[in-house]
């Protein structure tokens, strides 16, 4: 048969993603297992077991189930989670069974049509772009044949729950907690967070009420993203139950969600800053904070009071893993809603994260929402942000990125532009500590706006006058 070419399988910051049954589709899995089992061949023993996962999408059992009979064909020895499973877990216990790496299905927080794959690295965070180059390099020549036969031994069943469980509890002041008697709503979103984060907080002595806690491939008619407008019913039931807060992930639990006892949803920023200051202060931990270039400044002027280093990264998670495997650090994490802490594995976890929101309460004694004005107030703030996602034609998007590649602004809405970066898309930081990042979508004629300042008429000023920017340049 002829070999295909890559067509639409394209890696992005945390693997590739599809519509089912229009590019994600048995073929195409079978083609990616395959790219992805070539790269194993060159850098792992086959005395290391691939482990492999999925989410509570629709047939992301089935395509986890024919990427193991795949992997068992090669000579591989598969270890499948016995159901649907968080990717922290499944990354976890990549580095704990000192595998060959994972492979995790997942859409994460997309809408109920997508499907997706990533491969995690036994180093148990995100595979960094040397790795996802190789892998789409090997689509060129891969098959998408079935397999011919296979040793249904190679594959075997396991339950990941037991030891994540514990080794998360151990990361939590659990008598701290246990003294507090507290009470919680968690909307499991129908994500595989479910048996986990209501475990560990039962486990924990918190009263828990629980949404959503079983499987359904349509997210109940919504997206399984922990944003406000997926979350009115859990942050109803904080204020209606007087629960101490509300606490959410998404569809494979790698981001969190945080409601405060009024109900109130935090920004995935507001939560970075929390849980910063709980880190240094209250446990006492030290190390670099990471944030991406997206991510809010307020944590610069934390680390610089805290006396600490402040890294940059480009967007996506991969890239605060990769610091997190090379320097100690306190916590990595970006504006939508992934973090990780000191001691941690390198991969965003929504359960730790949680977790530990629950700890802060428990530690302060006091409301979510006096410790979040208290800790944006001693960072400097308040701030404002927001992101624009501007749908453009393909031809409007090029000449966007041809004109900013050429020359950057000089000003924005009236204020000098002092230092223009180029670490990932155009950042443009503005002389009053305001900032504007423009990047591309690298997958759809899409181009994000992010912006920061410290008012909201600041801020709709910026983005009028990006908007209006990018419009002048059809």
């Amino acid at each position: 048969m002829a070999l295909p070419t890559t067509g639409q399988i394209v890696f992005g910051t945390d693997g590739w993603r599809g519509i089912i049954a229009d590019d994600f589709t048995y073929p195409n899995v079978r083609r990616v297992t395959y790219a992805i089992a070539r790269y194993l061949e060159g850098a792992y023993s086959r005395e290391c077991p691939v482990l492999i996962a999925y989410d509570t999408r629709f047939a992301a059992d089935a395509f986890a189930q024919a990427a193991a009979e795949i992997l068992a064909s090669l000579g591989w020895q598969v270890l499948m989670t016995d159901r649907d499973c968080p990717t922290p877990v499944i990354a976890y216990h990549a580095r704990l069974k000192h595998s060959a790496g994972a492979l995790m299905f997942t859409a994460s927080h997309n809408p109920a049509p997508y499907c997706g794959i990533k491969y995690i690295p036994d180093y148990a965070g995100p595979a960094t772009p040397e790795i996802t180059d190789q892998i789409v390099a090997n689509l060129l020549t891969a098959t998408d044949e079935k397999p011919a036969s296979f040793p249904a031994s190679a594959i075997t069943r396991f339950d990941p729950r037991p030891e994540y469980l514990d080794y998360v509890l151990s990361k939590i002041d659990g008598d701290k907690i246990r003294a507090t008697h507290l009470k919680a709503v968690y909307d499991a979103l129908y994500s595989t967070s479910r048996g986990y984060l209501d475990e560990c907080l039962t486990r924990l002595g918190v009263e828990v009420t629980a949404l959503h806690t079983w499987r359904d491939v349509l997210f109940g008619g919504g997206m399984p993203e922990p944003k406000g407008e997926q979350l009115h019913e859990l942050m109803e039931r904080v204020v209606s139950e007087g629960a101490t807060l509300g606490l959410a992930t998404d569809g494979d639990s790698d981001r969190f969600g945080v409601v405060d006892e009024r109900g109130e949803m935090l920004t995935p920023n507001t939560v970075l800053l929390v849980l910063a200051r709980h880190l240094f202060k209250n446990k006492h931990q030290r190390g670099a904070i990471v944030r991406t270039v997206a991510t809010t400044h307020l944590l610069d002027n934390l680390a610089l009071q805290y006396g600490l280093e402040l890294i940059e990264t480009p967007v996506g998670f991969k890239y605060v893993g990769q610091k997190m495997r090379e320097i100690p650090v306190l916590i990595g994490g970006e504006e939508s809603g992934g973090l990780s802490v000191l001691g941690h594995i390198p991969e965003k976890d929504g359960v730790l994260a949680d977790l530990l929101m629950v700890e802060v309460v428990a530690t302060e004694g006091k409301p979510l929402s006096q410790i979040v004005t208290q800790t944006i107030a001693e960072a400097g703030g308040p701030v404002y942000s927001r992101r624009l996602d501007l749908h453009l034609t393909p031809e409007h998007k090029d000449a966007v990125l041809a004109h900013y590649k050429k020359e950057a602004p000089t000003e924005v809405a009236g204020v000098l532009v002092k230092q223009v970066g180029r670490k990932d898309g155009l950042k443009l930081y503005l002389e009053d500590s305001s900032w504007v990042l423009l990047r591309p979508s690298g997958t759809e004629p899409l181009v994000r706006v992010y912006l920061e300042a410290g008012s909201a008429e600041r801020l709709e000023q910026l983005a009028a006058a990006m908007e209006g920017q990018i419009n002048g340049l059809a």
